[in-house]
């Protein structure tokens, strides 16, 4: 059983950064991919951008390509989102996700979710 739990969110200024980040326990493989999806109100939920387990390579959507980078953090056992040049436009509650093997990017496709965290950008 894996368990996710984001913590990071908060209020920014357009222009300013934040760091994300969700601690994994529980059962993984190296072949495991981990996502970042967001939600704003009244729309759907949305692919941000992923890493394979290992850290082996990455993919993002692409609005938020050269401003926004996953990594993983093994001494903490996280995978981090770090969000620069941020834009009110990325207002929304944030979801890691777990999808068991191979990439994907659409929400059916992922395993298990955490439960969120709000990042509000403000003009």
């Amino acid at each position: 059983q894996v368990q996710l739990g984001e913590f990071g969110g908060g209020l920014v200024q357009a222009g300013g950064s934040l760091r994300l980040s969700c601690a994994v326990s529980g059962r993984t493989f190296s072949s495991a991919v981990m996502g970042w999806f967001r939600q704003a109100p009244g729309k759907g939920r949305e692919f941000v951008g992923a890493i394979r387990w290992d850290g082996g390579t990455t993919d993002y959507t692409d609005s938020v390509k050269g401003r926004f980078t996953i990594s993983r953090d093994r001494a903490k056992n996280t995978v981090d989102l770090q969000m620069n040049s941020l834009k009110p436009e990325d207002t929304a509650v944030y979801y890691c996700a777990v999808r068991s093997r191979g990439w994907a990017w659409r929400v059916e496709d992922y395993d298990y979710w955490g439960q969120g965290t709000q990042v509000t950008v403000s003009s």
